[in-house]
């Protein structure tokens, strides 16, 4: 498998793949690819509607650019915290933040969620997030909001009682639940729609096949965080 970044003509194949409407992992099988870089390039570049390959490499080349001045390559300096190498942190958090927007979360939240994911401390204040992603306090506040809702982040105070952000087995285990519930909604939906279609019509048939088929998930999701729960606990154990 060939690694080293895409090729200028590898991006060209991958917007042909695009257009075609190939999947993400066949266009990787055909470049000999992870299919993450591929899912990876199409997601910071503008997306499956948006990508070119022309402006693709040249935003690659200058964001190398931007990083060969931002991290000299001395190696005194080359490792931070942990003894981290910062290129290949950044590299990792560029690989979350694409992954969880191919699951659908917009561009600024899965930001955020990658920053709360990869702090040591395990939180984050708002004015901390500001700074770490070079956003308007406004953008972290909307972002911050509309995880809250998902249950996919969960709010505390510290001792100078500052609001702090936090992901965390909780805050997972609240997010699963929201997902069951979401999914007992659809299927309560869906049942009123075979008494208002008539029982036994095919438009009928076919909802109680989705009301029966996403309460099964639900069951199954509702489990599944329950044992977890009881498993892992609230938190990640301590290491040491």
């Amino acid at each position: 498998m060939p690694g080293g970044r895409l090729t200028q003509q590898e991006r060209q194949q991958i917007a042909l793949g695009v257009a075609d409407g190939l999947a993400y992992a066949e266009i990787a099988r055909r470049l000999d690819r992870p299919t993450s870089t591929v899912t990876r390039e199409v997601m910071r570049n503008g997306g499956p509607t948006g990508y070119r390959a022309d402006l693709a490499h040249r935003a690659t080349e200058r964001r190398a650019h931007q990083r060969r001045r931002a991290v000299p390559r001395g190696p005194e300096t080359r490792l931070t915290a942990h003894g981290r190498d910062p290129e290949a942190v950044r590299e990792f958090e560029e690989a979350l933040t694409t992954n969880m927007m191919a699951s659908g979360l917009p561009k600024m939240m899965a930001r955020l969620l990658t920053c709360l994911y990869t702090t040591d401390a395990g939180s984050l204040t708002a004015a901390e997030l500001v700074q770490h992603l070079q956003v308007s306090k406004a953008s972290v506040s909307k972002a911050v909001t509309v995880l809250e809702s998902l249950g996919l982040i969960r709010r505390e105070r510290d001792e100078r009682r500052r609001e702090r952000y936090v992901v965390d087995n909780a805050a997972l285990y609240q997010s699963m639940i929201a997902s069951a519930r979401a999914n007992a909604e659809l299927a309560r939906i869906a049942r009123e729609g075979v008494q208002v279609l008539g029982a036994g019509t095919p438009a009928a048939d076919r909802l109680e096949n989705v009301a029966r088929f996403v309460d099964f998930v639900a069951e199954a999701i509702i489990r599944a965080a329950e044992q977890a729960r009881e498993v892992l606990g609230p938190t990640p154990p301590a290491s040491g």
